[in-house]
């Protein structure tokens, strides 16, 4: 690991006197928080077909629909994230949270598709407020009890992300998918007012301006090459992983599959599977073999696209019409083993970045986050493009190109790592030994 960046320390806070601890009860409601916020930036994915059809998107736009609340996200971890170490707590989460509830409400009643697609892009940018809250927790969580309190409230993020596709679907299938949008805006709506009484006070003893905060976190970009290895590989994953499932809809709604709204809602809850490998993929970076484990990452998903590519396609010769249960199968069983290996891919890398420079952490997860988010926003308007211009088979290969460039890229940056490793002089010892 090279120097830390010039730091731009992480501000302490003053709380108010009065400010609860974080009770089991308040954990269970920050997990529960984080979980509903982050299904509105992976709802859009199975909804493309109906969203891009009301509003009547052009066949080359309708990846927009699944791209631009990734892409909100990430520019709000660069430039709203930060300010939480600039602007009172409380203050700053509520209105984050408004501003997302009304830009949700939008997408519910509007007509315009250019209306849509820019406010769900302001409400991806407002979702993180997920990085608002998460040291918020940690601040009232006493310090022996801060980094499981953390944990905790980051698995109600996992759960929300793998429920994201289903809920939506069902909802979408039962009353509308603008009927989504509106209990999405009116749930954080009402987190809003509960975290309003709530949350206590925590105001930033800022040392560094707004401007100095984001010239750190590019400073930390340039001088971290495991944040770079681990953010491009994790963008490339999250690229190939956000193509497959923009497009996968507009397929399974095609013949010989057929399927509505609820069809694709529990095809996404068996994708969903693969985030099994969690706790295994940390066991593996834990002893030491995470170069292996995400060597092993990048073949499965490269082995479930091929899959997919059978199934979907009818590669190789496979007869989709005459096998739907078999093709379906191996469709199930693809999406799993790429949820699989994304998920293997984050864990590990995640990992890496939280052993970097301790005082900027949370700038360091930030831009990891907002990177591979900014993968995923690419992944889902290219697969918009490939599916107008040759279908499900461009779909697939655009899905294999980023997973390809992920295998490759990770292969050789390990390797130039460990040559740097094997070459560098080993270390003065002083005193005993």
């Amino acid at each position: 690991m090279t120097s830390p960046a010039a730091p731009c320390p992480a501000a302490p806070c003053s709380a108010g006197a009065a400010a609860p601890a974080l009770s089991a009860g308040m954990t269970l409601f920050f997990a529960a928080t984080v979980g509903v916020i982050v299904v509105d930036l992976f709802a859009a994915q199975p909804l493309t077909g109906p969203i891009s059809a009301d509003l009547r998107l052009p066949p080359g736009l309708a990846g927009l629909v699944a791209m631009l609340p990734q892409l909100g996200y990430a520019a709000g971890l660069v430039l709203l994230a930060p300010l939480v170490d600039l602007l009172e707590n409380r203050r700053l989460i509520v209105t984050t949270l408004a501003v997302c509830a009304a830009m949700l409400a939008l997408p519910a009643v509007t007509r315009s598709g250019t209306v849509f697609l820019l406010a769900t892009l302001m409400a991806g940018a407002a979702s993180s407020v997920i990085q608002m809250l998460v040291p918020m927790a940690a601040s009232m969580a006493p310090d022996a009890q801060r980094g499981r309190a953390v944990g905790n409230v980051m698995s109600g993020l996992m759960l929300g992300i793998l429920l994201s596709r289903p809920l939506a679907s069902l909802i979408a299938g039962s009353l509308g998918w603008r009927a989504f949008y509106g209990l999405a805006a009116a749930a954080n709506a009402a987190i809003a007012a509960v975290l309003a009484f709530r949350l206590p006070a925590r105001r930033p003893h800022a040392t560094a301006g707004y401007r100095a905060l984001l010239v750190s976190m590019g400073r930390l970009l340039a001088d971290e090459p495991v944040l770079r290895r681990h953010a491009l590989t994790a963008a490339l994953a999250m690229a190939a992983f956000s193509a497959f499932w923009t497009a996968i809809g507009l397929r399974l709604a095609q013949p010989p599959f057929g399927f509505g709204l609820h069809g694709i809602a529990l095809f996404a809850f068996a994708g969903a599977s693969g985030a099994i490998v969690t706790p295994l993929a940390g066991w593996a970076g834990d002893r030491g073999h995470g170069p292996a484990a995400l060597r092993l990452a990048h073949g499965a998903m490269l082995a479930a696209l091929v899959a997919i590519g059978i199934a979907g396609a009818g590669w190789f010769g496979f007869d989709v019409h005459a096998h739907r249960g078999v093709a379906l199968a191996l469709l199930s069983a693809g999406a799993a083993l790429l949820d699989a290996g994304v998920v293997t891919d984050q864990t590990l890398g995640r990992r890496a970045i939280n052993l970097l420079n301790p005082a900027a952490r949370g700038r360091l997860n930030g831009l990891f986050v907002g990177l591979f988010f900014v993968g995923g926003a690419l992944g889902a308007a290219l697969a918009g493009s490939a599916w107008a211009w040759a279908g499900w088979p461009a779909v697939c290969g655009v899905a294999l190109v980023f997973t390809g460039a992920a295998g490759a890229f990770g292969i050789a940056t390990a390797r130039r790592a460990d040559a740097a490793t094997v070459a560098a002089p080993p270390p003065v010892m002083t005193g005993p030994q």
